[in-house]
């Protein structure tokens, strides 16, 4: 052992990870009390010990905002709650192929085409699953980045398709443990979830699927949301911090801030728990994190990020995002979108000098809309 900590639970943890064997939900609460400081260095350990030394960089476009029918109680785009986002239908394909090569351009490995509804249903709705799978292939056939969707419930067919079409990541959230999930949504179950996830996985993607962090859950929750991603098989595990918006649910019960140290210490449990995924930090980074602890998830295990605009709130540049690497001592992942990192930062510079409105960010809603209205912002 080459770091050892001084502290028994996490040395020991530490030690059989590194020996090939998965923590379950014991281990999980015992680390999640272990101290921070001991966490980093035993997470930080097994992040070097199985990843590449690289930040994986995802982005995302807001294919198709508000009106969801679904009830989640932290999401801006459901119906039932009064959030006042600007809502539209399914963007063009290319519209989506122009957010598709503004990622490429800002280094993004992987880019998802996200769409607010339960699901796109090719039985249903036809025509919106033509345009979906025309936009797959548009980004799939003229950019560099690996396509990612997130579309809600899937039949098993739908899912065969995007396989064929060539989606590399499926993603559908769980957002906390099976436990606390009744709490936040009632429309439909945390079974359902998982089903989606399952029915993707046979289909032959991989899966993307992970949690909001502080939406009133327990360190406990937190656990046993981890242990259902084990058993589902995840290979990418974003991490999202509740941003809260005005008219949601979650918002109104004026819920208190998750601690910077609680989630540097929860990144540290899943990394030890989900040794060779990434563990991707994403929305509500920027409105959890002081601009100078923004490095530290990933020097407790984390790996990734989404970098750009979320679903309905802004992100910050693909500059910022790359010198939040450089501080953390790690290099960004170029394996698929062989990119210049030089080039990003002029690039986002001259932007900010041309028109300081303009959103210097990567997709998400803000940039795929730019197009049509500069002023178009919008999060999950």
């Amino acid at each position: 052992m080459v770091y050892e900590t001084g502290n028994r639970t996490v040395d020991q943890a530490v030690q059989r990870v590194l020996d090939g064997e998965s923590l379950d939900r014991r281990d999980g609460l015992a680390l999640i009390a272990q101290p921070l400081p001991d966490l980093a260095v035993g997470a930080d350990a097994v992040r070097a010990h199985f990843s590449d030394g690289t930040v994986d960089a995802c982005s995302i476009v807001n294919a198709k905002a508000g009106n969801c029918a679904e009830d989640c109680g932290f999401c801006a785009q459901s119906v039932h709650f009064d959030t006042g986002i600007d809502t539209y239908d399914l963007l063009d394909p290319e519209e989506i192929l122009a957010a598709a090569r503004r990622a490429e351009r800002d280094g993004a490995q992987r880019f998802g085409i996200v769409l607010a509804e339960k699901g796109v249903s090719k039985e249903r709705r036809p025509a919106e699953w033509e345009r979906v799978i025309e936009a797959i292939r548009l980004v799939r056939d003229e950019t560099a980045v690996e396509v990612d969707a997130s579309l809600g419930i899937l039949t098993e067919e739908e899912a065969r398709i995007l396989a064929a079409e060539g989606i590399n990541h499926y993603n559908h959230n769980i957002e906390t443990s099976p436990n606390y999930f009744p709490e936040i949504v009632d429309s439909h179950a945390f079974s359902d979830r998982v089903e989606t996830l399952e029915i993707a996985k046979a289909a032959g993607m991989d899966l993307c699927a992970g949690v909001i962090l502080g939406m009133g859950e327990t360190p406990t929750d937190r656990v046993e949301a981890a242990i259902a991603l084990q058993d589902i098989g995840v290979s990418s595990l974003p991490v999202n911090i509740l941003n809260p918006v005005a008219g949601t649910p979650l918002a109104e019960q004026g819920l208190p801030d998750i601690s910077t140290d609680d989630i540097l210490r929860t990144i540290a449990v899943y990394r030890l728990l989900h040794p060779t995924a990434r563990v991707r930090l994403t929305g509500g980074r920027e409105a959890n994190l002081a601009p100078d602890d923004q490095h530290r998830p990933f020097e407790v295990g984390a790996d990734g990020l989404l970098t750009g605009d979320y679903l309905t709130t802004m992100g910050q540049s693909a500059a910022d995002d790359l010198t939040i690497i450089d501080d953390a001592g790690l290099e960004p992942n170029t394996a698929v979108n062989q990119f210049d990192a030089t080039e990003v930062r002029t690039e986002s510079a001259s932007e900010d000098d041309r028109d300081e409105n303009s959103s210097p960010t990567a997709a998400g809603s803000a940039s795929s809309k730019s197009t049509l209205d500069p002023s178009t912002s919008g999060d999950d």
